[in-house]
């Protein structure tokens, strides 16, 4: 069975790192994740989650699959934390400029980017699917530094040449783009062919 550590961190678009979630759960995919303290109040804002129980009972309610591990973002002695836990690569989705910042520089304060260091040290494939605008030199370096390193920037920018016709299909065209990156197979939107 492949293995995914999946990221929500609180920048908008976390539709974006749940529908991924949701494809790969579907795929039997085993996925390990952790979502920071603004990803939740996201969910809460953009998608109209509660959390009346503990974390992971909201997301095991939201995404009810065996193969969902959830964890505490606090938790930096988590086993994703280290590099004997072997998993097949890494995405943060939706990745706000805070958390790639302090991936791209080794500065890893919670369990999102200590598990993101490790990936690193450890050459796994790492996905990162920023979402903000505009860019500021600062965020463009941050970027050029990680691409340097071999991980993949994926933003979220969603495409029109397949007209979209309502939010699930650039959600579905965005998450298909990082499925296209991870090599997963898939029909969440049409391609360009002419």
């Amino acid at each position: 069975m492949n293995k995914y550590i999946i990221a929500l961190t609180g920048a908008s678009g976390v539709i974006y790192g749940i529908e991924l979630t949701r494809q790969l759960l579907e795929r039997g995919v085993e996925i390990h994740l952790v979502a920071s303290d603004p990803a939740c109040i996201v969910l809460k804002e953009e998608m109209g989650w509660t959390f009346t129980g503990t974390v992971e009972e909201t997301f095991k309610g939201h995404l009810p699959y065996d193969n969902l591990i959830v964890y505490d973002n606090q938790n930096i002695a988590a086993r994703i934390a280290s590099g004997s836990f072997i998993t097949d690569g890494m995405v943060v989705i939706p990745c706000t400029m805070a958390t790639l910042a302090a991936i791209a520089h080794g500065n890893a304060r919670n369990l999102t980017e200590r598990a993101a260091d490790v990936v690193l040290k450890e050459k796994r494939p790492l996905w990162l699917v920023p979402r903000e605008t505009p860019l500021s030199a600062v965020h463009l370096r941050n970027m050029l530094v990680l691409a340097e390193m071999g991980v993949s920037i994926i933003p979220a920018m969603p495409a029109f040449y397949n007209h979209p016709r309502k939010i699930d299909d650039m959600v579905l065209f965005m998450v298909g783009k990082v499925l296209d990156g991870m090599h997963i197979e898939h029909d969440l939107y049409t391609r360009y062919d002419k």
